[in-house]
This record gives structure tokens, sequence and C-alpha cells, in this order.
């Protein structure tokens, strides 16, 4: 799934965010964010117009490097988080990090490595490397949450269910990057990788194999997931009402 706007995640969302008088204030218990984040205005426009700006214009590059952590198909939210671990409540500090703990505890035990070790509350592994479908099952917005809680940074999949991305760019927690091949075949836990993520050129770098691959741009998403969430954004550009108000 690819990720031209932010409109393609949500058609209403600048109407349902525009007006800050009619907006009430609310503060998700998802909401984590760094707040040095200065936000910049949402694009109307597709990706392709977007790549297409002159190569004059600074842009950011984000990067992301570390161990790989690789999984197959239709892993789904009970696997990355089981049901059981929904009463935790991330806007709470020593929960959020508890939470961290259990990401990915749900795998069956052919996966000889564990995500998190037993006794430990973060992982060791901070891209995730997956096949088509991840993410599928029941919407839980703690399934992106206890990823970003153990450490991880990204997730590089075939294919993504939609509500799973969705929740990704509204927790702000992972960025959830579309792979142009099938890197879940050509990857192995323990690799040490880069995700450099800028528009128009992110890539995957395998040091462990030499090899490159080109990911698909996030597009509008970025700026929500750098905010810390589809809320910290709303709030920076000035489209509801802070926490405070």
């Amino acid at each position: 799934m690819a990720a031209s706007s932010l409109q393609s995640l949500n058609p209403t969302f600048s109407q349902t965010l525009a007006s800050p008088n009619t907006s009430p204030s609310f503060r998700s218990p998802f909401l984590r964010f760094n707040s040095s984040f200065t936000p910049k205005p949402l694009s109307t426009r597709s990706s392709s117009s977007l790549i297409a700006r002159s190569a004059a214009e600074p842009q950011e590059r984000k990067t992301f490097h570390g161990l790989c952590y690789v999984v197959g198909d239709n892993i789904d939210t009970d696997q990355i988080i089981p049901a059981e671990f929904l009463t935790l409540v991330p806007s709470n500090p020593d929960e959020y990090e508890k939470l961290g703990s259990y990401a990915l505890i749900g795998l069956p035990a052919s996966y000889k490595d564990r995500f998190v070790q037993p006794g430990e509350m973060k992982t060791k592994y901070s891209i995730i490397i997956g096949g088509e479908n991840f993410g599928c099952g029941s919407s839980r917005e703690h399934a992106p949450v206890c990823l970003g809680a153990a450490g991880a940074k990204a997730v590089v999949a075939q294919s993504y269910a939609r509500i799973f991305f969705r929740n990704s760019v509204a927790t702000g927690e992972v960025y959830p990057l579309d792979s142009e091949v099938r890197v879940c075949d050509e990857c192995k836990t323990g690799d040490v990788a880069t995700v450099e993520l800028r528009e128009g050129d992110s890539v995957l770098i395998n040091h462990t194999t030499g090899k490159e691959y080109k990911l698909k741009p996030i597009g509008d998403a970025g700026p929500v997931i750098d905010a810390g969430g589809i809320f910290a954004y709303a709030r920076k550009a000035g489209m509801i009402p802070s926490a405070a108000a």
C-alpha cells in the first residue's frame, strides 16, 4: 500500500480537523511526540508531483540503522500483541515500556529468535522486515505502539493491512514502509541494515549481504509520523486546540 498523501488515509481529515472552534480538546492515550517538531502544511498533491519538485529544495533525510528482525506473510495483530496485554495504557510511561516488552510475543514457536528477549524491556532489532499483509487481523492501536515502545523504528513490508498502516501513522510510533520487492526472502534476522528515508529515493541497505532495495515514498504520512501522530501534528499545525487550551 503506497501512502502518497494523508488524504488517502482519511479523505475527511482536512475537513474534520480544519476548524479549531468546533473540535473538542482531546488527548489520545497514544499521543507521544517530539516537542521540537515544526509541522509543514499538508499537501494535496500526489507523490509524483512532490517528487518532481526542484532538487534545489532542501529535504531532510532520516536514517535508521541497526539489526533486522525478519518475519513472513500475514503477521496479524494477535501475533504482534496478544489481546491479554491490551489493558496496558500507553500514556502511562511504565505501562508503555511494559507493552514494548511483549512486542511480537505471539509469533509461533517456529521463530527461534525472540523479538524481545525474556526479562528484557527493549529489543535489539530496530528494523522489522515482513512479507505480505503485515498487521492484518483486528484493529488495535497497541500493535504499532508496542513495536515503537520496544525500540523498533521502521517496518519494511511487501504490503500492509490498511488498518495497521493507518494506526502506525495515527500513533506516530513506527514508519510503515513498502518495499518494491520481496525483501523478507533475501534478508535474515540479525542482518545489519540501514533505512534511508527521503522523499522520492528511500532505500533499505543490507550491509550483511551488500544488497540495496528501493522503498516506495511514504508521502504526506511522513510528517505526521515525525510529529508523533495525527493529534500531535494537528495541534502543532493549529488544526485543533492544544491539550492545554
